[in-house]
């Protein structure tokens, strides 16, 4: 699998520090961006945690994802987490080395008290001693937070800077892009205590070296609370990969409730879900993919946007009015873009292939981050769309009615579009996976002949 070195370069490691004054949690930060732009160790927060307990646990969490891999897990994996300040909040992002679980830490405005949040994208420092002393952070005290160095005199170096290469696989980055389609059409299925949600947790497979936490469970909501099921039944809620979601339970203790979120499906089928716990001042997602085999860099679910002609033209004048908000509003960037909301979304979709923009379930709004990649790698990340184009500039689609005939003699497959404008092909993608990994290239090669056409037709 293809895969990137990425460096990491921090004035110092992060750590919490203990003085007179009081404790510390000091997050280092690398490179980033910022609306003054590429900044080597930006500075996005100085101030305070108002629920430190429950910080300094769910920290913990989205560093033991980054840590983790759930699917083959003799495999070691390590990533810095992701983390963009949003003027109002800070969110902590990671995914698993195996790219099939998400988490994300949105520290809220009651989370914080101190100086204004800055804006801008940066990775932060994770190493094994902060993490031991996340792990014993405890009590009713303040906890001071710093994001970036500390002081002005911190941005030039000494020679005691700490700098971590590690391999950046791409499917990192597509999962980024992933999940947050996936995220948008999420509903909210369940809503319980926090007591009725850590009692399911403890009840759930703790994961094993030798397992790859392939099972997938149901669970059943009944009033505020969830009721385990064996199979797939009305109303039932997909839970795949539980093992995953153990991670969850170092926070429980903190938790005011918890949410959960999936497709609304009536067929049965396994699907992705996203377990949202809510803290003082703060909320915790995981998200897990449909299968622990099979990551969210996959799915697929980019490309019906990515084949839209005008996407990449459209996302560069999106992206002229994206400023690290923390809400984006699709109806006022439409008005904003002079588009309509339809292409404004398929700008967004193309922004995310970048790792530009993310999906807070809890908001039903997309945010902006701004990872360093450019959209026009989108298609380089994304061979069936890279087959797609091929096949029509080689003139390989011959539309006639429903019927379309894709590819060239023997490799020729027949996509049908029904009265709804649902497409299906005969090729060996679409009989394995039925659309549910996004559509094939047959597929989106004749999407795009017809979508030429129409517009032709205007």
């Amino acid at each position: 699998m293809a895969s990137l070195m990425q460096t990491y370069t921090y004035l110092h490691a992060s750590a919490v520090h203990e003085s007179s004054a009081g404790r510390t949690l000091a997050l280092e930060t690398s490179g980033g961006n910022t609306p003054a732009g590429e900044v080597t160790n930006p500075r996005f927060f100085n101030g305070f945690l108002t629920a430190p307990a429950a910080a300094a646990a769910a920290l913990l969490a989205v560093a033991d994802v980054a840590a983790a891999r759930y699917y083959r897990p003799q495999l070691s994996a390590w990533l810095d987490p992701v983390v963009t300040a949003n003027g109002d909040r800070l969110r902590m992002e990671s995914f698993s080395g195996c790219c099939g679980v998400y988490a994300r830490l949105d520290v809220l405005p009651p989370g914080l008290d101190g100086d204004d949040v800055g804006h801008g994208t940066t990775n932060v420092d994770v190493n094994m001693p902060l993490r031991r002393a996340l792990a014993k952070l405890g009590g009713l005290d303040p906890l001071h937070l710093t994001v970036g160095p500390d002081g002005i005199e911190a941005t030039t170096f000494d020679g005691r800077f700490v700098e971590k290469k590690v391999p950046l696989p791409d499917r990192w980055l597509r999962g980024f892009a992933e999940a947050q389609v996936l995220a948008a059409g999420f509903t909210l299925r369940a809503e319980v205590p926090a007591a009725q949600a850590a009692a399911v947790l403890r009840s759930l497979p703790r994961p094993t070296a030798q397992s790859n936490a392939r099972t997938t469970r149901w669970l059943v909501p009944a009033g505020r609370a969830l009721r385990p099921a064996s199979r797939p039944g009305p109303g039932a809620v997909c839970l795949p990969g539980p093992e995953r979601l153990v991670v969850l339970q170092q926070v429980m203790r903190h938790a005011t409730g918890l949410r959960v979120y999936a497709p609304d499906v009536a067929d049965g089928a396994a699907t992705a879900a996203a377990w949202e716990v809510e803290l003082p001042g703060m909320r915790l997602t995981l998200m897990l993919s449909q299968d622990a085999s099979r990551g969210f860099s996959g799915e697929g679910g980019v490309l019906d946007d990515l084949a839209t002609g005008s996407a990449a033209q459209d996302a560069d004048q999106v992206a002229e009015l994206l400023a690290w908000e923390p809400k984006i509003d699709v109806a006022d960037l439409s008005r904003q873009a002079g588009l309509p909301a339809e292409r404004v979304r398929a700008a967004l979709t193309m922004l995310g292939t970048s790792g530009q923009i993310g999906y807070d379930l809890a908001e039903q709004a997309y945010f902006h981050r701004h990872l360093p990649y450019s959209t026009g790698a989108a298609e380089a990340r994304n061979p069936r769309l890279r087959g797609a184009r091929k096949l029509v500039a080689e003139g390989a689609v011959q539309i006639d009615g429903a019927l379309t005939r894709v590819g060239k003699d023997d490799n020729a497959h027949l996509v049908r579009t029904d009265d709804t404008g649902q497409m299906s092909c005969t090729c060996f993608w679409w009989a394995k996976y039925r659309g549910g990994r996004g559509p094939c290239k047959h597929v989106l090669a004749t999407r795009m002949v017809r979508d030429t056409m129409k517009e032709s037709a205007q």
